[in-house]
């Protein structure tokens, strides 16, 4: 019985070690981020947090990963927002990048839900403006601003979303890209 419980311990010992060592390993290399379901474009701080933009990623992988290869390397979809309401004529993506000692940029998607032409507008703000406006029937943008000035934060870059069915705005929206201080 002795010799069966020493045998116990040191395979429990051993077991508990083995199984622990990834945690250890994991805990040290400081986390991993997160990445929108079926996408390879990983989530904003802000976006991981956020229940609505993870929901719209998980029901439309498609166009999150559409939208972070239209913005380009290291952008992250930092909110997405159904529009004009859960109607969802349309989707506004948005994405940051944030480069220590490098260049922030800031870009934005507007989905056209309806799946017919519509004339849309898409404009990204920050000391200056750009605009993509059109009839589409997949998306307006992406629009893009970068910039290495420490002032620049992406996530304070205003956007607006515009869609019209005749001459009738049925999509006016005007928000940050992400949350803002």
């Amino acid at each position: 019985m002795r010799k069966w419980l020493s045998t116990l311990a040191l395979s429990t010992a051993f077991i508990s070690s083995v199984l622990a060592a990834p945690q250890a390993l994991a805990q040290d290399s400081g986390p991993v981020p997160e990445k929108a379901p079926g996408t390879n474009v990983e989530f904003s701080p802000s976006a991981a947090r956020d229940p609505q933009t993870r929901a719209l990623a998980a029901a439309d992988p498609a166009a999150v990963q559409a939208g972070g290869l239209l913005c380009g390397s290291g952008y992250k979809l930092s909110f997405a927002e159904p529009l004009p309401d859960s109607r969802r004529f349309g989707t506004l993506f948005t994405y940051t990048k944030y480069v220590s000692g490098g260049t922030d940029g800031a870009c934005a998607v507007f989905d056209n839900n309806l799946g017919v032409k519509r004339h849309m507008k898409l404009k990204l703000c920050w000391t200056t403006c750009k605009v993509d406006e059109g009839s589409y029937s997949e998306y307006a943008g992406p629009v893009k601003y970068e910039s290495s000035d420490s002032r620049f934060d992406p996530a304070c870059a205003v956007v607006n979303a515009l869609m019209w069915e005749g001459d009738v705005p049925i999509i006016d929206r005007q928000t940050h890209v992400a949350a803002c201080d």
